[in-house]
């Protein structure tokens, strides 16, 4: 951890008592001169740090940005997801700068943001919105030990973190409709990619993208999604703190794929199926140039959704375009 996230961190930890130079001073194994130079590069970042000579050094306010160094002070101990942040300005996708890392053979856990992405990209080739400032938009490098046909366990584990940190930060609480939306009744507020690198029998790696609409005013959506969008911000009533929420994310995915790598799928499939909106509905989905349609019922162990067929057969469905049949 570099100097501006431990001062972060110990500004935090130690609320309005305050953390006094020396103390930093003596942390960082620099001067104190040192530690007043790096509170100056704080401040103009946008932290409201108060200097007192009776409270040492206080944090009163953090600016509504992505900074690598506040996310890493935040975060506290994680096994995988989060060991390594990067924030962009602006990327064309964060998947991209991911995939990079991956064929560099960089350790799994880094977790890229972007600010604003100029290509964000969701399922089946869709443009995703990503406007500056607006909500979350960022990807992680996994290397997990599964099966590629397992890899729906990766969609559904992260629906499961979105939704606890969303459930966990605002105090909405979201729905799941397969296999990768986030939805407040038909409305949709946060979406999952994933693109895998894999060989016939294994994964070499995974990039998992997740776009959030956090703090988008109704009008400000693309006209086209006006009717099928929402953000956390509309839903709330209020705008909410980005860094807050990110942080709630790393460490929901973070816990979310220490279950996933210790073999307990199921309990996070019980949860899946709790708070999924599709299970029980009468759908129709469309898997490249087949249509299936049917009652959802239930996944199965490697996160496939199982759907019942007006015929009674039972299909194991692992991705497509899910609609309500009429």
């Amino acid at each position: 951890m570099n100097p501006d996230a431990q001062i972060l961190r110990s500004l935090r930890g130690a609320g309005e008592a305050g953390v006094s130079g020396a103390a930093l001073a003596k942390s960082l194994g620099v001067s104190r001169a040192a530690v007043w130079a790096r509170i100056e590069e704080l401040r103009r970042a946008g932290y409201d740090i108060e200097a007192s000579p009776h409270h040492g050094y206080r944090l009163h306010g953090s600016p509504d940005r992505l900074h690598a160094d506040d996310l890493l002070a935040r975060l506290g101990p994680i096994k995988v997801i989060g060991r390594d942040i990067q924030v962009f300005n602006e990327t064309s996708s964060t998947n991209d700068i991911v995939e990079k890392l991956a064929r560099d053979l960089v350790a799994e856990g880094i977790a890229v943001f972007a600010e604003s992405q100029t290509k964000g990209r969701g399922r089946l080739g869709r443009r995703w919105s990503s406007p500056a400032g607006k909500g979350l938009w960022l990807s992680v490098l996994l290397r997990p030990n599964l099966a590629p046909a397992a890899a729906t366990q990766l969609t559904v584990s992260t629906a499961v973190a979105v939704a606890r940190a969303i459930e966990k930060n605002t105090g909405l609480q979201p729905g799941i409709k397969w296999p990768n939306d986030i939805v407040f009744g038909t409305r949709k507020c946060a979406g999952i990619l994933l693109e895998l690198g894999a060989e016939l029998d294994h994964i070499k790696h995974v990039i998992l993208g997740i776009g959030i609409d956090v703090n988008i005013l109704a009008e400000e959506f693309p006209e086209e999604l006006r009717p099928i969008a929402t953000s956390l911000q509309a839903e709330a009533g209020h705008p909410i703190d980005r860094p807050s929420l990110a942080t709630a994310l790393l460490q929901e995915l973070d816990a979310v794929y220490a279950r996933l790598r210790a073999g307990d799928f199921h309990e996070i499939g019980d949860e899946w199926m709790r708070r999924c909106t599709t299970l029980g509905q009468r759908v129709t989905i469309r898997v490249a140039d087949r249509v299936v349609t049917g009652r959802a019922e239930a996944l199965d162990e490697d996160g496939a959704l199982l759907v019942r067929t007006e015929h009674g057969r039972l299909e194991h469905i692992i991705g497509g375009d899910v609609s309500l049949a009429k």
